[in-house]
């Protein structure tokens, strides 16, 4: 259910306010193009600087759009479990399939910690919950060893792995029963070759067809296809994690593109003009822009 190619969705936003209308036909793009799973307010849905109010309305105006055409994972973490809980029982309520639960941030949680935070939540709300490890943002790592106590907790169900560390990949893999989904777009192939089965995709924003093409053939064993999708989807997928923070380079190419606003809100600035141009040269070169 939570593998494949899943869309980590942007929140556009429009003179400072969430653009709903555009929300919706983004969704709608998504589930036309064969994604198989819409991630909203995650990271790249800039969920920091979203209010409570707009990051619930967002879960609830993307369940309401996909009506069960794909599963939906909220993304619902945060720093303070009770905030958490308090977001993944909304999820639950408006019908989210499942729960993108970020490692807390800031506050460095020992590996117990990190333990009694996710076994609360799973504890507390009876749905599916993916896990996510992204040591850069949190500046805490989800140790495979907790990761494999937490496996045996039954509605845990998956990993989102960004730490960019291959065998810790592999231990996971080995040692659980998790489902494994890249939190990078330039290292789904190489966390696929030690047992991942799919991505939780930035790029899949704007070319949502080809990274499904790419996960079927990983999903199939078919590597020598996988290798070419690598191959051509490498360049922009670095370029959109590598220009300048997430999601500032994705809503940029979105906007060259007339999908969506560049707009963020601060601390996030728009990208820069230089780097604008080499984005458009990346686009150029992909095949999305004259």
């Amino acid at each position: 259910m939570f593998s494949g190619s899943l869309v980590a969705l942007i929140t556009p936003f429009a003179e400072g306010q969430v653009d709903y209308e555009t929300l919706r036909e983004l969704v709608d793009f998504q589930i036309n193009s064969g994604i198989d799973g819409i991630v909203p307010v995650g990271t790249t849905g800039e969920s920091p600087t979203l209010s409570h109010e707009e990051h619930q309305e967002v879960i609830r105006v993307v369940v309401e759009e996909v009506d069960g055409r794909v599963p939906v994972i909220a993304g619902a973490g945060s720093n303070s479990t009770a905030e958490a809980l308090k977001l993944t029982r909304f999820a639950k309520e408006v019908g989210a399939d499942a729960t993108l639960q970020v490692a807390p941030y800031y506050n460095k949680p020992t590996q117990e910690g990190l333990y009694q935070h996710f076994a609360t939540i799973a504890a507390e709300v009876d749905l599916p919950m993916i896990i996510y490890n992204i040591p850069g943002r949190c500046v805490v790592n989800i140790e495979p060893r907790t990761l494999v106590e937490l496996a045996k907790i039954e509605n845990i169900v998956a990993v989102k792995e960004a730490s960019g560390q291959l065998d810790q990949v592999s231990e996971i893999a080995t040692r659980t029963n998790l489902t494994i989904l890249s939190g990078d777009d330039s290292l789904t192939l190489p966390i696929a070759s030690v047992g991942g089965q799919g991505v939780i995709s930035v790029v899949a924003n704007i070319v949502p067809t080809d990274v499904k093409a790419f996960t079927d053939a990983i999903l199939v064993g078919d590597f020598a296809t996988a290798r070419q999708w690598h191959n051509k989807l490498f360049a922009l997928g670095k370029a959109l994690l590598s220009l300048a923070t997430n999601p500032i380079p994705i809503k940029a190419a979105m906007a060259q593109l007339h999908m969506a606003s560049e707009e963020v809100r601060l601390p996030l600035v728009p990208l820069a003009a230089a780097k604008k141009e080499i984005l458009a040269n990346i686009l150029t070169e992909y095949g999305l822009l004259a």
